[in-house]
């Protein structure tokens, strides 16, 4: 029986010559070397197929990715080096079955993802962050670098936008604690989402967008495009460009959101701050764009206030006391998000930013989880306090 390896490398050698070849064309071509080559093997119509589409995505798709890609049930892709591939898949990591037939294969495939998104990746550059066709972000990391070969990181994004309606369904946030977001992001309330790596700050970032009134315009920077916000029709998204070869013709966050202000934008959505652009964002929820929403990384609401003021520090010389008082002034809310051991995510914690005092900002928790008596998931509880900023709330 002919080696699916060998078979392969004939095809992709052949093919190279006629590049012309249209997609229905190419899977005749496949199916009859298939026929022709298994022809003495009693192999079910069910295993030609699988070897016809696997040869297929060898020369058209991503290989062993493609596969991957197209099941929606997986989030994310880690391939260390061409025999070990792991996936995320429903919240759950585990190693895949198959690999790359050999490191130039896996070689092979990052080269042809990089040069799709118009980008160089080789050991005088070693890492490059790119999308695919369909939104799905990839970093690719190589030797030297990546001391043990090539490394790919590919993070998929649900075809299917994610409402707040799914996230009550899927038990992420509760109805009450929905409804309370939905009032303050239609009344103006500068929000702020932290969590950690994978915790779904986009995803609840895109659904707490449903609730911006339609009628607005909106502004979206991000580094690079995820979000997904449909039914209003004001909409600008922008999207941060990584320097060239040559550290050149870089168009950073900051540059973004300094821009989007000339914009006439109601709010300024901002995917994730990571920089110095902390400020800029800042600054714009200071001046007249109420309802701006942005995320960051941290393991809890206090946490992503001292981070915010690390990222400020980055970019400017201003006393402590000056950033604590900017931060509690522009951020009226924060929204924490948390990866539950089950792999599913969820609200963990809604909190007002209540005021800035003796050299502290005070916070003012509104929702926090409440165990269950079981041991089961945490459930998000309201607290007895209440909102203490209800200036806005006259919008509603």
């Amino acid at each position: 029986m002919p080696a699916i390896d060998e078979l392969k490398t004939s095809l992709i050698n052949r093919i190279d010559i006629s590049r012309d070849i249209n997609d229905p064309e190419l899977m005749e071509i496949i199916s009859s070397i298939v026929c022709e080559k298994y022809s003495a093997d009693a192999l079910s119509l069910k295993e030609k197929m699988r070897i016809t589409r696997e040869l297929f995505n060898a020369v058209r798709g991503l290989d062993i990715l493609q596969d991957i890609l197209e099941n929606n049930s997986v989030t994310e892709i880690m391939v260390n080096g061409p025999e070990n591939i792991f996936i995320e898949e429903n919240g759950r990591l585990s190693r895949y079955p198959g690999a790359f037939s050999s490191a130039e294969r896996l070689d092979d495939i990052i080269q042809t993802i990089a040069s799709r998104a118009n980008r160089r990746v080789n050991e005088s550059s070693p890492i490059v962050d790119v999308r695919l066709a369909d939104g799905s972000r990839v970093n690719i990391v190589l030797k030297p670098v990546a001391i043990n070969g090539p490394v790919l990181t590919i993070r998929k994004f649900p075809e299917k936008i994610i409402t707040m309606e799914d996230l009550i369904r899927m038990g992420s946030i509760t109805k009450e604690a929905a409804g309370f977001l939905k009032k303050l992001v239609i009344c103006g309330y500068n929000i702020f989402i932290s969590g950690g790596t994978g915790s779904g700050k986009t995803t609840f970032l895109n659904a707490l967008s449903g609730f911006i009134p339609k009628d607005e315009r909106i502004i979206t920077i991000e580094d690079s495009a995820e979000l997904k916000i449909e039914g209003i029709s004001n909409l600008v998204s922008l999207e941060c460009r990584q320097a060239n070869a040559e550290g050149e013709n870089e168009v950073s966050i900051r540059d973004l959101i300094k821009t989007s202000l000339r914009m006439r934008p109601t709010r300024i959505i901002v995917g994730e701050v990571r920089g110095p652009e902390a400020l800029d964002m800042l600054q714009a929820m200071n001046t007249g764009h109420d309802g701006s929403i942005s995320t960051g990384h941290a393991n809890s609401p206090a946490d992503m206030l001292l981070r915010l003021e690390t990222l400020v520090l980055m970019g400017a010389d201003i006393p402590l006391d000056a950033i604590k008082r900017q931060i509690a002034s522009a951020v009226d809310i924060l929204i924490h998000l948390e990866r539950i051991r089950d792999g599913s995510r969820m609200v963990s914690e809604i909190t007002e930013v209540a005021g800035f005092e003796n050299g502290a900002i005070i916070l003012n928790p509104l929702f926090l989880p409440e165990s269950s008596p079981k041991g089961g998931r945490p459930a998000l509880k309201r607290t007895e306090n209440d909102l203490i900023n209800t200036t806005k709330l006259h919008h509603f």
